[in-house]
């Protein structure tokens, strides 16, 4: 499926279905980047550890990198380049993480450009939003959790915890409500490290 073609640089919208306010993030992607690549890439940028299985749903087709005790794929992912798969302008696929909490992006091919001189790929442009917590049961429960975790509540938290005396003893549910204060939090604007 490997053939010549000239280097273009995608400007893909990603989209965390089923969350409301939407978490979104916008990447500059080279077309000689691999399935694989692009599988690192949003690791990455949506704050994943890539500690679940994974799937690309594209053109009718499945990709991604093969686990143990885990699906398998016909195609290589890392010889799979996304030039190969001819992607249009406005085209959409599926990228499917974790298939417990299936948490599932919308990748949406928004422009395609020409290679910036001396600008790194991949790189993140934008975006909204921190990525919700592994294992929280998925963008139902996600949204849940964004209810029960509000200002007031979390205020009124840290007080009993600062009274208690012991902060140490909730070190854990510090680091989750340090996590709901930055829910809305995004640093965009960063290369990506190559996978």
């Amino acid at each position: 499926m490997s053939f010549t073609t000239e280097l273009t640089v995608y400007q893909l919208k990603v989209v965390l279905l089923g969350i409301s306010p939407m978490i979104w993030r916008r990447l500059l992607v080279r077309n000689d980047s691999t399935i694989a690549d692009l599988h690192h890439i949003l690791q990455i940028t949506m704050g994943w550890t890539d500690t679940h299985l994974h799937q690309f749903r594209i053109q009718g087709k499945r990709y991604g990198i093969a686990r143990i005790g885990g699906i398998g794929f016909r195609d290589n992912p890392t010889r799979i380049r996304l030039a190969d798969l001819g992607l249009r302008l406005r085209e959409c696929f599926l990228y499917e993480y974790d298939f417990g909490d299936l948490w599932q992006h919308q990748i949406r091919v928004e422009a395609l450009l020409t290679p910036a001189p001396h600008r790194d790929y991949p790189v993140s442009i934008g975006g909204k939003r921190s990525c919700p917590p592994e294992n929280c049961g998925g963008p139902w429960a996600f949204m849940a959790l964004r209810q029960q975790y509000s200002l007031t509540t979390i205020a009124e938290r840290l007080m009993e915890i600062i009274d208690s005396g012991e902060p140490d003893e909730y070190r854990e549910e510090l680091y989750d409500l340090q996590y709901w204060l930055t829910v809305e939090r995004f640093d965009h604007l960063k290369p990506l490290a190559s996978p």
